[in-house]
């Protein structure tokens, strides 16, 4: 079952015209949210991210987009789904049909799919960088918009190449992102992760992860320009993101890292999710 305009539907009976925005011209953007336990797990930051990224995009907020009307809205659909502890949630919203590259309006649809999810963490997690495309810097990249075809290239070069994750570059060569997640990196008591200038997403996890390493006196957290030389000559890198939480790095072209500050991270980050902060 999805959840179409508020109507709960069989994916069956969806029926998008050849005239959606988010099919012809990428004129959309999505939240990628996780349900644990019948709770929607940091839904005030995903929400506020949302409206941001809908004003960014000069969509027209409908007055009942509220916090509450959408967290219903999405325990409503999981609530007809083969119950589980954990559902995976995409909420997309798109302008409605009509236009070329000018819209006939700024109104939306908006459309939530849910699935169950039981993420196992890989032991061994391997990366390497996708040098065939570039993630150009800008506040656009740093919301979730419909257009992730440079995020399909990269996983397609990471399947082929027999790897678990690639990273994006943006066209100054720096680092940006995993395909799927933000980047960490550590040095000694330094951890480092892209700044949003150089055109990473704007991560929930991220921020959640930010703000428990600001409170550690033992660790320095900088946001900045990252090279991919750095990245081969850290200790321990790790990737972040709404289902997995941190996903920790063990190797990087023939580079080998620690697991300790990422196992340690998730741990924090579990509790944080639970307290609901």
């Amino acid at each position: 079952m999805v959840n179409f305009n508020g109507e709960l539907l069989f994916k069956e009976n969806i029926r998008l015209s050849s005239d959606n925005r988010g099919f012809k011209y990428g004129d959309g953007i999505f939240e990628t949210i996780k349900v644990s336990n019948k709770k929607v797990v940091f839904w005030e930051d995903h929400y506020f991210r949302l409206m941001a990224s809908m004003r960014m995009l000069r969509m027209k907020i409908p007055m009942k987009f509220t916090l509450e009307f959408l967290e219903q809205e999405i325990l409503k659909t999981i609530a007809v789904l083969e119950e589980t502890a954990t559902y995976r949630v995409r909420l997309n919203v798109f302008r409605k049909d009509g236009g070329l590259y000018t819209p006939d309006t700024n109104e939306i649809d908006y459309l939530l799919e849910a699935s169950g999810t039981n993420h196992t963490f890989k032991s061994e997690y391997k990366i390497d960088v996708f040098k065939d495309f570039y993630n150009y810097s800008g506040l656009l990249s740093t919301i979730k918009t419909n257009n992730r075809m440079l995020n399909t290239l990269a996983s397609i070069f990471a399947d082929e190449n027999d790897l678990d994750n690639c990273i994006l570059l943006n066209e100054r060569k720096g680092v940006v992102e995993a395909t799927n997640g933000n980047v960490f990196i550590v040095k000694g008591s330094i951890v480092k992760t892209p700044a949003l200038t150089e055109g990473c997403i704007k991560g929930i996890v991220r921020k959640k992860v930010i703000e428990i390493l600001m409170k550690n006196k033992d660790f320095t957290i900088e946001e900045t320009a990252i090279s991919p030389f750095e990245v081969q000559k850290a200790d321990e890198v790790f990737i972040t993101n709404a289902i997995v939480g941190i996903q920790p790095v063990t190797k990087y072209k023939k580079k080998s890292f620690t697991t300790e500050l990422g196992n340690k991270l998730q741990a924090n980050l579990k509790i944080v999710e639970i307290a609901g902060s």
